[in-house]
């Protein structure tokens, strides 16, 4: 379901675009829709406090929490019921972050995440996207949302950017703080350059993990042959636009992108450049022959990114103590369900054209 959906429903009920604003911004800020100092009686026609319910109980049916997991750092990893059955992972982070989903499993089929593992089997639309918000907000706090769960944002850019802008407007959350990540693909450099001012311009992260075009092409299969010369110069060009660093992202994974060649490539591309990398350690999956390094060597390579000139973070992946890593619920979930039920995997034109 997409925002325009429950626009249009509520539309059909006769309420004007006042009413339609109020009853997604007090749904996307999971308020009451009877709070406030006017009751709904005083505020909306009848025929629309009539349909409301009905329209109210298909919103709320769009996420609901089908386990959740707790963590010793302050997150929360949440497998997500949507209405169809199907399910996606949001994940509530230390200092009133959320993580997000925008797809259910994911076309570019990176080699070290499980949610790659399955394909891509459906896009959510941007009423699913805010449903997540709306969901999390019912149990803490929610003043940063980052698009960095399931799926690739840059394959379902309309919903995603459709989410983000009512997020960014009556959903209350700043435009800094609405996070679009993504592995890099034309499309969305392109869309989001073209946003105008006054309109929500996301802070854009962009997942590198290496400076070398071949083991790139290796670790993220589907991903637009973009080099990562290309990648940091059209990311460039948007943090000059829109004034907000680029946060690199680098899954650092022993063995394979932890070695002083990487570091000297990771100095090359991003001296001088307005950036942050973020560093984080690969969260181990016992199915996958990938393995995390050691914390020492991790702060080593941050430390000596910083003493070169690169303004670096090390990153926890939230969850940790609970093997939470992005698609490991969802993936234990399957595992355990009726393994006759059918799952029909759909390709988009978005999807076939990264392959």
């Amino acid at each position: 379901m997409r925002i325009e959906d429950i626009r249009q429903r509520l539309l059909t009920l006769g309420a004007k675009p006042i009413h339609i604003q109020r009853v997604l911004r007090l749904w996307s800020q999971a308020l009451p829709q009877e709070g406030g100092k006017r009751r709904p009686e005083d505020f909306l026609p009848l025929e629309v406090r009539e349909g409301l319910p009905a329209v109210l109980a298909d919103m709320d049916g769009l996420a609901r929490i089908r386990s959740e997991h707790p963590g010793e750092d302050g997150s929360a990893r949440l497998l997500v019921d949507l209405a169809d059955g199907q399910t996606v992972e949001s994940v509530l982070l230390p200092r009133n972050g959320l993580c997000v989903s925008s797809q259910v499993g994911c076309a570019v089929g990176c080699v070290f995440c499980m949610t790659g593992k399955e394909g891509l089997l459906r896009q959510l639309g941007s009423a699913e996207i805010v449903a997540q918000v709306a969901l999390a907000r019912t149990r803490r706090k929610v003043s940063k949302v980052v698009f960095m769960g399931m799926g690739e944002p840059s394959h379902n850019l309309d919903n995603v950017l459709e989410a983000m802008d009512l997020l960014g407007t009556i959903g209350n959350i700043g435009h800094k703080s609405l996070v679009f990540s993504t592995v890099g693909d034309p499309r969305a450099f392109d869309r989001l350059q073209s946003l105008e001012m006054g309109q929500v311009r996301p802070a854009l992260a962009l997942s590198l993990h290496t400076t070398k075009a071949d083991l790139r092409a290796q670790l993220l299969p589907r991903a637009p042959r973009m080099s990562p010369e290309e990648l940091v110069e059209r990311a460039e060009l948007y943090a000059r636009t829109t004034d907000y660093p680029i946060q690199y992202q680098w899954t650092l994974i022993e063995g394979v992108n932890d070695s002083e060649e990487e570091i000297e490539g990771i100095v090359r591309l991003l001296k001088g450049k307005y950036a942050l990398m973020n560093m984080i350690p690969y969260n181990t999956v016992d199915e996958l022959d990938f393995k995390r390094p050691s914390w020492e060597r991790a702060a080593e390579i941050a430390r000596t990114l910083h003493r070169r000139g690169i303004l670096t973070k090390l990153r926890q992946s939230a969850g940790q103590d609970v093997d939470g890593g992005c698609g490991q619920l969802r993936a234990r979930d399957m595992s355990g369900a009726n393994q006759t039920r059918p799952v029909r995997v759909i390709r988009s034109a978005a999807s076939n054209a990264a392959d």
